[in-house]
């Protein structure tokens, strides 16, 4: 079942992060953007109130809480109910999808990679931006979820993980850039974004189906 509970009590709550914390969404939001494809048609599974598909351009969204639908289209995203596990979109139409901080919130991650994966254009690329479990923040978040109305029922995963279950969904060619080099406390301008991964808490991953 997913877990829509503390999204549709404490959307607001959600919204406020962003503000709160403007530098660590646009360092972020420019991970994300430098591994997007251009010009193409994608989609954003786990959409959330659209702070990352809206800037990014991109038009459709996947969620499952009608009241971060609600303000993702207001920000101008085509939002459909529905789960990462089965997206109700035709096979192969997609020329990209992306996830962000997502797969901590969904039930089963191997059938939703593969939901990605069949949604996908032969060629096409699934973008994950995620809070690696290994890193500072990482830790950090594992540690006191339960003080979190949003993390509290959240799955934390390593970047191997991640790794391991792309490629059992069939992905292959997988690229990877980083970004939050700091603790979120500390950043006040917007944070460098590097290749590879390791170092920096929010990677972004890249995988060609």
């Amino acid at each position: 079942m997913a877990k829509v509970e503390p999204f549709e009590k404490h959307a607001s709550e959600y919204e406020d992060w962003f503000t709160k914390h403007k530098f660590v969404y646009q360092s972020e939001l420019e991970a994300v953007r430098q591994r997007l494809p251009h010009n193409k048609q994608g989609i954003e599974i786990g959409v959330g109130t659209g702070r990352f598909a809206a800037p990014l351009g991109i038009r459709f969204g996947l969620e499952p809480s009608a009241k971060m639908r609600e303000i993702a289209q207001k920000r101008g995203v085509e939002v459909v109910g529905g789960v990462a596990e089965a997206i109700p979109f035709s096979d192969s139409i997609f020329d990209f999808a992306l996830m962000v901080t997502t797969i901590c919130f969904v039930d089963d991650l191997e059938s939703s990679f593969k939901e990605a994966y069949r949604i996908l254009k032969p060629g096409g690329c699934l973008i994950i931006g995620f809070i690696d479990r290994d890193s500072p923040i990482g830790q950090s978040y594992e540690r006191y979820k339960q003080n979190s109305v949003f993390y509290r029922a959240a799955t934390f995963y390593s970047v191997a993980e991640v790794v391991s279950i792309l490629k059992k969904a069939g992905f292959r060619d997988l690229t990877f850039s980083q970004t939050i080099f700091k603790n979120l406390s500390d950043i006040d301008r917007i944070e460098p974004v590097k290749s590879g991964c390791g170092e920096g808490s929010f990677v972004v991953v890249k995988a060609i189906k």
